[in-house]
Order: C-alpha cells, then sequence, then structure tokens
C-alpha cells in the first residue's frame, strides 16, 4: 500500500514546489518595487550654459588681443558660411562690432567630431550680459542674459580703520559701503568716523552663478556713530522707495553731509589758517576735501546755479542758491559737468563738476563755502531741516513694516562679522 501511495505523494510535493517557484518568482518580478520603480531609461537633462548643452561640445576659452576685431575672430576659425556677409548684415541694434575690445573674454564651443567644427560663439560684455553666435552654415547673432539670483543677507561690522577696508577685512562686498553712504548720507558723517562705530544692514547681494556682481535692495540698516544709533527702514510712499528713520522722519534732509564720497578732510573752517600758496596766515571760511583729480562733485541740495567761471584763487567754481537762506560754493574744479550753466535747475546729488587743481591749490582739492543769509558759515556745523515725514495715512502701514523689518534685524546675535539669512519670502 505504501508503494502505491508514495510515487503520488512525490509527484505532488513536485507539482506544488514547482507551482510555488514559478508563480511566487513570477510573482515577485511583478511586484517588486525596487525593480518596478526603476525607470527602462533615466531622464538625464542636458547641463546648459547660455541655452547650450555644453557637454556635447569642446569649449575653449580665449581674451581679445590688442587690433583683434570680430571680423579676425571668426575668419580665424574657418567657417563654413559666409562671414563677410554675416559681418555686413551687424548693426549696432543687432550687434554692435564696437563692443569688441581688448581683453574681453569669448568662448568657442566645438563640436566633437574629427574636425572639432566650431558651432557656437559666445562673447561677454558683461557678467550678465552676452551674446551668442551660431557658426553653421546660417550664420546669425542673439543677445543672451544669465539670471541673476538675489541673495538675503544681513551683515554687521566695527569700524577699526575705514569703512571701506573693514568692509573688506570682514569679507563684505564693498560696494556695500557705498549703499550705506547713501543711505546715511544726511545722518552720519562718513568722513569723520569714529573707531568703534558699527553697524548692521539687511539686503540682497546679486549673484550671477556663484559671482557676486553687486549690491540688490537695502531694507533695513542702523549705524551707530559717536555712541548715537541711526536707523534706517526702506519705505515706499507715493510709489517711490526711500528710506525713513523709526519714527517716520525722512532720511533726506535739505542737505548732503559732503559733496564728494570717500575723501578725507585737508583743511577746515578756520579764522586763521596759513595758506599753502600765499604764505600768510588769514581766514578759511570752508572746508576742503582732499580727493584724486577726477573725482565727481554733488550738488549738496536742490538750487540754481547762480555763478561760475574761473576765478585766480578760487579756479574754476560754482556758486548755487538753495533758498532765501542758503548758498553753497565749490572751487578748484578741472572741469564742469556736462549741462552745468547759470541759471541751471540742478537737484541734491546732481554731479556739478569734477576734483581738480585750479587756481591757488597745491594739489587736487574741492573747497566748498556755505553762506547763511549772507554770511560763511562752517559746513560741518550746518544743520537740515528733514524733508516731509511718512504721511498720516500710511503710518499704520508702516509701523508694521518697520516691525517686521526690525525683528529680522535684531534677529541675529551681536559680535559675529557675517550673517546670511539665504531663505527667502
Amino acid at each position: 500500500m505504501l508503494k502505491k501511495i508514495l510515487p503520488l505523494l512525490v509527484i505532488s510535493l513536485l507539482t506544488v514546489f514547482i507551482i510555488d517557484y514559478f508563480i511566487g518568482t513570477a510573482y515577485i518580478k511583478l511586484y517588486s518595487p525596487e525593480k518596478d520603480q526603476k525607470p527602462l531609461v533615466e531622464d538625464v537633462q542636458p547641463i546648459l550654459e547660455y541655452g547650450i548643452p555644453i557637454d556635447s561640445f569642446y569649449v575653449t576659452e580665449y581674451t581679445v588681443r590688442s587690433n583683434q576685431t570680430l571680423g579676425k575672430i571668426l575668419f580665424s576659425l574657418n567657417l563654413t558660411g559666409n562671414v563677410n556677409e554675416f559681418l555686413l548684415s551687424l548693426t549696432p541694434d543687432i550687434f554692435d562690432v564696437k563692443k569688441v575690445r581688448a581683453g574681453a573674454r569669448y568662448k568657442v564651443f566645438a563640436r566633437k567630431d574629427s574636425l572639432q567644427t566650431p558651432a557656437y560663439l559666445v562673447y561677454e560684455v558683461s557678467p550678465v550680459e552676452y551674446f551668442v553666435f551660431n557658426l553653421t552654415d546660417s550664420l546669425y547673432v542673439y543677445p543672451f542674459k544669465k539670471e541673476i539670483v538675489p541673495v538675503r543677507k544681513i551683515s554687521e561690522a566695527e569700524i577699526k580703520s575705514s569703512l571701506w577696508v573693514d568692509m573688506k577685512a570682514n569679507g563684505l562686498n564693498p560696494m556695500l559701503a557705498l549703499e550705506l553712504s547713501d543711505i546715511f548720507a544726511w545722518t552720519v558723517d562718513f568722513f569723520g568716523l569714529f573707531k568703534g562705530d558699527k553697524f548692521r544692514v539687511m539686503y540682497d547681494e546679486l549673484y550671477v552663478d556663484s559671482t557676486s556682481i553687486g549690491i540688490g535692495t537695502v531694507y533695513a540698516a542702523w549705524f551707530e556713530h559717536r555712541g548715537e544709533k541711526f536707523y534706517a527702514f526702506r519705505f515706499e510712499q507715493d510709489s517711490i522707495a526711500s528710506y525713513w528713520d523709526e519714527k517716520g522722519n525722512s532720511l533726506r534732509k535739505s542737505f548732503l553731509k559732503a559733496p564728494l564720497r570717500f575723501s578725507r578732510i585737508s583743511s577746515r573752517f578756520s579764522g586763521n589758517r596759513f595758506h599753502p600758496v600765499l604764505k600768510i596766515y588769514r581766514p578759511h571760511s570752508g572746508v576742503d576735501y582732499a580727493a584724486p583729480e577726477g573725482t565727481p562733485v554733488m550738488a549738496l541740495g536742490d538750487g540754481v546755479v547762480i555763478d561760475m567761471g574761473y576765478d585766480k584763487a578760487a579756479g574754476n567754481y560754482i556758486k548755487i542758491r538753495h533758498n532765501s537762506v542758503y548758498t553753497t560754493g565749490y572751487n578748484h574744479f578741472s572741469r564742469f559737468a556736462k549741462g552745468i550753466a547759470r541759471g541751471a535747475r540742478v537737484k541734491q546729488g546732481d554731479i556739478i563738476g569734477y576734483v581738480g587743481r585750479t587756481g591757488y591749490a597745491t594739489g587736487p582739492h574741492l573747497d566748498m563755502r556755505v553762506w547763511m543769509n549772507g554770511s560763511p558759515i562752517d559746513p560741518l556745523k550746518m544743520k537740515s531741516p528733514p524733508v516731509e515725514p511718512v504721511k498720516q495715512e500710511n503710518l499704520e502701514t508702516f509701523r508694521n513694516v518697520v516691525a517686521k523689518l526690525s525683528a529680522q534685524l535684531d534677529s541675529i546675535t551681536p559680535g559675529s562679522r557675517i550673517y546670511y539669512a539665504v531663505q527667502k519670502e
């Protein structure tokens, strides 16, 4: 009996094993997450630069040599297209051939074939602006701009020598110094910064790829000068963005603190100064700012040019009447700015001339003078009333903006040099 049953049992077991093996295996193959979720063909995105898939080309970078023109560059590539016809078709609105200057950079994209045939030429005008030349049989050119990415930052530094030097020492973009000097031009004397003065600022730094190209919007800042802290908050009123203190008073005053940036005071207002040219003691009713020749000089405030010309002592000079009380004067210009003439109206910050050494001057500098009701006063002690504050109907919105910006500006721990807030709103 056992001999009859045993073969049947063996056959049954083999059948179950075979069914379990093949069906089970098929089940695993059919539903395996690891294998089923993996695509048959991976979707690989090409690496693009200037809109060109660079992994398909050999890329070589060059520098425009002295006296090298666009024509010389194109002919050197032995192109198959009609280069002469292409060059004749170029107009300044398509591509200005005068943009090709010695020292500029360009890249050639060559195909990965036996001849390494040039396919594209990319000419750099700036870190943002480029022109792409298609070098196939049909030659043409089109503009290309790289994306500018703003990165929100909060930075802080203490003055130990000068604003510009300490910016660089703290790893900050020195252009931030210009932004701060513009914002606080009416409240902080940047020619008389003290060791220990400090600032904190929230702003966007602009990047192309991983390269900083400048400073974008400054949102809020404070500058501690001689123990007094001055605040600045960016707020838009009547569709115009400006800077205001924490109470809503405009930081823009009737006059700038100084008529030029980052110079040094070489001679102050004095009743008995030794004149370096005349070699005598006499009153000096102005302030001398030593600066390189050609440095732009700005009007301290809105006004009208009432006099200008050349004087033996003052050299090339300009006088501006701002209102019934104040008049300012600027001496020793190397030249006047374009459009400046008697009767011309100027705005605060307009360039009126350039530092020189005309007249009685031993070196390039600006001699600036201020008259109040016809009498000379010390420009460094002049008080300037603020312009219109934030309007009553905008105060609630302004206070909300200040509260938000203050919280962000003060959200960092004092003491470090640079803070980054990468997260954007």
